[in-house]
């Protein structure tokens, strides 16, 4: 039984908006948003985020200094039973204090970073 489902994959950019629209041309999605987080909605496919990041500084690959970076949004049910396993299984907790968000932001043991959201 799996404990989330992928909810949003998302990406930080210095223009959330023109990179959704590259997306948008490249797999045939619309761009909905403005600002600081842009959505690539895909017709049948996973929706694609863009996240403004000050000071976003691209990856190089393949490089070890300058790898890629990236953050997963998984929806669950029950935040705080899914906190409890992701927890379980070696996930640190970087910004989950804040109860009244529909969402957490935790590591996992490689320090990438999520989020699990609240369906």
């Amino acid at each position: 039984m799996a404990l989330a489902k992928l909810g949003t994959v998302v990406l930080d950019c210095p223009d959330p908006r023109a990179l959704a629209g590259f997306y948008a041309e490249v797999l045939g999605g619309t761009v909905e948003g403005d600002g600081e987080w842009v959505d690539v909605k895909v017709p049948g496919g996973q929706s694609l985020a863009f996240q403004a990041a000050a000071g976003h500084v691209p990856p190089r690959w393949p490089s070890a200094d300058r790898s890629q970076q990236f953050h997963l949004d998984l929806t669950v049910e029950d935040l705080d039973a899914a906190e409890k396993e992701v927890l379980a299984l070696g996930a640190k907790a970087l910004d989950a204090e804040d109860r009244s968000r529909s969402f957490r932001v935790y590591a996992d043991p490689a320090g990438h970073p999520f989020c699990l959201c609240a369906c």
